[in-house]
């Protein structure tokens, strides 16, 4: 049974959240690490410019002013988006994070996109599962040495929650790897939107697009392994993954490169259970907080961790004005709310999975702190 540590959202003067966030890590034990002189990677996601929902930075430069007492080389980090956002390069990634309050004087440390300029800077990590072989993870996070991750723990309509298995498997991918994660088949070109620019050609590794006769990239499926690359420099949507529906098997995914991520690394994870909006941070803006705040959340053991919240966010009730349609279905005690919202998601098989192949244990015992 894994220890999950938590505290609740109440405060008092002289002992504020940040200061409860610095007393919960602690107990949970991260002091055991030893950081002096090593990298230490604080996986967290920056919210897409709009969104106001993502953990705010105040949490980040407490644990890092906390990392550097442990003489630890911390950065911020996340990779680029598959889709072409203000996250899609480490440039407009960069600068929506500083937009979003992650800035040196806030927090005072550096920002490093995992996965580089244009997301093709990533490192495969063999993991010999059953849906990946390897896992396309950005070089910081592969090349870190150690991994803290910060999850805004909340709905999401491909995976029904997002928290720390999919900040670390999914967040910590390359373009490439979260095309992987997405879908299962090739990506297309659309030629109406190809601008014969040709930087697809020469990024293919299996030399399977070429300029037709019209200028435009076409695929050859013969020669094409379905890694993405194209997906990955394409700057004008042209080369697009073609999403599969197999939500369970993306979670699935999702658990295998969260292996990779941590793999013979010291990791540690904190969960944020507040703001808790019914879509991922992705989008450009949030909805309503479907749960009032909860509290945060913290364990070496990130499947425990997950289960914990989603437990405490189904025994909740439900706020009023939000998605959830409280007038219609009542307060939803003891109701998997994310299930409800997202019904095509079956969040609890990945966490399953997860256990299954080692990544920890369903089994917790919740420690109030």
């Amino acid at each position: 049974m894994s220890k999950v540590y938590f505290t609740d959202m109440r405060t008092k003067p002289g002992r504020s959240l940040l200061d409860k966030l610095e007393i919960l890590i602690k107990k949970a034990g991260i002091e055991q690490i030893n950081f002096k002189d090593k990298f230490t990677a604080v996986k967290i996601h920056f919210g897409e410019p709009g969104n106001l929902a993502y953990i705010r930075a105040n949490y980040a430069g407490k644990l890092v002013k906390f990392l550097h007492t442990k003489q630890a080389k911390p950065f911020l980090t996340d990779s680029n988006t598959l889709y072409l956002g203000q996250r899609s390069n480490a440039i407009d990634h960069i600068e929506s994070a500083f937009e979003n309050g992650f800035n040196p004087m806030a927090v005072p440390c550096p920002v490093i996109i995992a996965d580089g300029l244009k997301a093709i800077d990533y490192q495969e990590i063999p993991i010999h599962l059953k849906y990946c072989k390897t896992a396309k993870i950005g070089s910081a996070i592969a090349e870190a040495d150690i991994i803290i991750s910060m999850n805004h723990f909340k709905g999401h309509e491909q995976a029904g929650f997002g928290g720390a298995l999919k900040n670390l498997g999914m967040g910590s991918a390359s373009r490439t790897g979260k095309l992987e994660l997405h879908s299962s088949s090739k990506p297309i070109v659309e030629a109406e939107v190809c601008t014969s620019c040709g930087q697809c050609v020469k990024y293919c590794a299996s030399k399977a697009i070429h300029l037709n006769v019209n200028k435009k990239a076409e695929i050859d499926y013969e020669k094409c392994v379905g890694c993405g690359q194209c997906v990955a420099v394409c700057q004008f949507e042209a080369a697009q993954p073609v999403w599969d529906n197999a939500t369970d098997i993306m979670n699935y995914k999702i658990a295998e490169y969260s292996v990779a991520v941590v793999k013979d690394k010291p990791n540690f994870h904190i969960n944020f259970i507040m703001d808790v909006s019914p879509n991922c941070d992705c989008w450009n803006c949030n909805d309503a907080a479907i749960v009032p705040n909860i509290g945060m959340a913290a364990s070496f053991d990130p499947v425990a961790l997950d289960m914990a919240c989603a437990d405490m966010v189904t025994k909740s009730g439900a706020n009023l004005h939000t998605v959830l349609n409280v007038h219609q279905y009542g307060e939803l005690q003891d109701t998997d709310k994310f299930t409800l919202i997202h019904p095509n998601t079956n969040w609890l098989a990945g966490l399953q999975y997860a256990e299954e192949i080692g990544l920890g244990t369903l089994d917790y015992e919740v420690i109030a702190v």
